[in-house]
């Protein structure tokens, strides 16, 4: 009696040709949901008559999905990769002409003038916050002198912050604000006794700047120009 119970169990376990076309009669979306099927099913050979649909096909226009989107993962990979290493030459460069400053009016005036060009935006400006509205033995062209807090407004606790879709402040950039459309800002830490201060890159372009690009080689920019201004100033860290 026990076996006579298992081989019913086992006969009924097993789906018949009729069962398995009524299921798919009745969800003809099946193969779409599980497409890891195509990949055990065996196609037929040719479409040999009206209505058999030919999985072959289906199978090929997978394979050629597959295909165009490695081919198109490679091209963006290759173009991020261009793109990373064009970076990090233009702040190389940088870092090279900040470097050879022979005073420290030269100085400021690589971080203002020069390193526009050199990294591929259109304005650059160091931003001092200083209660009197000027710097003493200080006059020179891109620094901004900004009201006690702006820097601290401005950042909130970011030391690198990036944003695009802006409108150019005239705090940061003066004449040249209305031309930025993305700007990264980035918070420096001079030294004690030195007022707070950042660096404005401003571009007018607004996917110069998005907020989840990566900020390590624009922090190890700010990382030299804080060590450069110590060295200048003779500033305790």
């Amino acid at each position: 009696m026990s076996d006579t119970l298992i081989k019913t169990k086992q006969v009924k376990s097993k789906l018949t040709k009729d069962e398995v076309i009524d299921f798919l009669t009745g969800n003809p979306d099946f193969l779409n949901r599980n497409p890891e099927l195509y990949d055990i099913l065996t196609p037929p050979k040719e479409k040999t008559q009206r209505g058999v649909v030919d999985f072959q096909h289906y199978m090929v226009r997978r394979l050629k999905e597959d295909r165009d989107d490695i081919i198109q993962s490679a091209r963006e990979m290759i173009e991020t990769t261009r793109s990373n290493t064009h970076n990090l030459s233009r702040v190389h460069t940088a870092v090279l002409a900040l470097l050879e400053a022979g005073n420290f009016e030269d100085f400021i005036h690589t971080i203002t003038m020069d390193t526009a060009g050199i990294l591929g935006v259109d304005i650059v400006t160091l931003v001092i916050e200083n209660d009197s509205g000027s710097i003493p033995h200080i006059n020179l062209t891109g620094i901004r002198i900004a009201a006690p807090g702006v820097v601290a407004a401005k950042m909130g606790k970011n030391h690198v912050l990036l944003e695009t879709g802006v409108s150019g402040s005239e705090a940061l950039y003066g004449a040249g604000a209305a031309m930025v459309k993305s700007q990264a800002l980035l918070r420096l830490n001079i030294g004690k006794g030195i007022p707070s201060s950042l660096i404005a890159f401003g571009s007018r372009d607004p996917d110069m700047f998005l907020p989840d690009h990566a900020t390590d080689l624009v922090t190890f920019l700010g990382g030299v120009i804080e060590r450069c201004f110590r060295a200048w100033l003779d500033a305790p860290q």
